[in-house]
């Protein structure tokens, strides 16, 4: 009777509440429990490149300036340089800066023989910036009559077809910008529009022109 007494105590002992829930319900459990997680977005590239204009449109007018041999303040407008013409206009989101000045402006003037043969009349660089700084811009890459270097100094084409660059974040102080682009116009509708993601150069040059004329 002892025996059975003391083997019901020592059972009693090992499935007591206490030393169940210490031996099966460990504190740390409640870490291992796996964690779900929310499935990845996906990217919209499509929603960051997005423009106001599109294939088959007609550019919007505007004016541009430019600073004439005698340094003299001219403006030309976009029925100027693309009416009854097939026109290349370029974009770049600042002059003086690396990408623009080592590769973008100097890939057109090297092709720029190249693209007149294939029957381009004009083929001209936007940028805002100011005109001064355009001729100053000019005079730094020697340009001659390759390309127009042409201020949209108010952004106001650059706006109208939706190309805004905001680098209003940038500690150098650019501002609101354009964003990089090259399009191809026959007497001022839209054929071509390599437009860049931001200030990206990617697809916007001289040879991606001469690819499709």
């Amino acid at each position: 009777m002892a025996a059975s007494a003391s083997s019901s105590l020592t059972l009693s002992r090992l499935i007591s509440p206490a030393t169940f829930a210490h031996k099966t319900l460990p504190s740390r459990l409640s870490l291992r429990l796996p964690v779900r997680r929310a499935a990845p977005r996906p990217l919209r590239l499509s929603s960051t490149i997005s423009a106001a204009l599109s294939l088959g449109d007609r550019l919007p007018e505007a004016t541009f300036s430019y600073l004439d041999s005698d340094g003299e303040v001219k403006t030309t407008t976009v029925s100027d340089l693309t009416k009854g013409k097939k026109a290349v206009l370029f974009a770049v989101p600042g002059a003086f800066t690396p990408t623009c000045s080592q590769k973008h402006v100097p890939g057109f003037i090297e092709k720029s023989a190249e693209l007149r043969a294939k029957g381009v009349d004009t083929i001209a660089c936007i940028s805002v910036n100011d005109a001064f700084v355009m001729r100053a811009w000019k005079e730094d890459l020697k340009v001659n009559d390759e390309l127009l270097l042409l201020s949209d100094g108010n952004g106001t084409f650059t706006k109208a077809i939706g190309c805004e660059l905001d680098l209003t974040d940038k500690p150098v102080g650019l501002g609101v910008r354009s964003r990089r682009y090259a399009l191809l116009a026959d007497d001022g509708v839209v054929k071509l529009f390599n437009l860049e993601e931001g200030g990206a150069f990617t697809f916007s040059g001289a040879q991606d022109i001469l690819d499709v004329l």
